[in-house]
């Protein structure tokens, strides 16, 4: 037995090319620019020694100060295993130091050294040349009318 039901029209199809139509299409454009973005700060921040997913802790250290890991992982998208290797290997190179909280011995606070900090400094100028290669494509005020979208689509008004 078989229902009577017309099809439904078929949505376009997520492609991912340029254009497409799909319902998918801005997140697939996203992910695809933001490739293109990680692969450009990496090739930044390899001769410094460190990787986006370090970068991704010094910038929230920088941010808000001394952080406990459990706060990391919120802030960076990260899980708690990923967050563990990422503060070892920074504390192993002299980036940050984990600290007591007072009130809870259990808890620890990460916090970038001074050491960390003049390497976060070295970051930004190392990435500033890369990053005008990356917006190289568009007209001038397009970066800039760039990252304004990009911030009200990440950061929507509270309504």
């Amino acid at each position: 037995m078989t229902a009577d039901v017309s099809p439904q029209p078929t949505a376009s199809r997520a492609t991912g090319r340029p254009g497409d139509a799909s319902p998918f299409a801005l997140g697939l454009l996203l992910r695809r620019a933001h490739w293109r973005a990680a692969g450009v700060m990496t090739e930044a921040l390899r001769p410094l020694g460190i990787e986006l997913r370090h970068f991704a802790v010094l910038i929230v250290l920088v941010d808000c100060g001394p952080t406990v890991q459990r706060d990391l992982v919120a802030a960076t998208g990260s899980d708690k295993a990923g967050i563990m290797r990422v503060v070892d290997d920074l504390e192993r190179k002299g980036l940050v130091v984990r600290k007591a909280v007072p009130g809870d011995r259990r808890v620890r606070a990460v916090e970038i050294t001074p050491q960390g900090v003049e390497l976060f400094d070295a970051a930004h100028v190392a990435a500033e040349p890369l990053a005008e290669r990356l917006v190289a494509e568009l007209a001038p005020g397009e970066p800039e009318q760039l990252t304004d979208l990009l911030n009200r689509f990440a950061y929507p008004a509270e309504g």
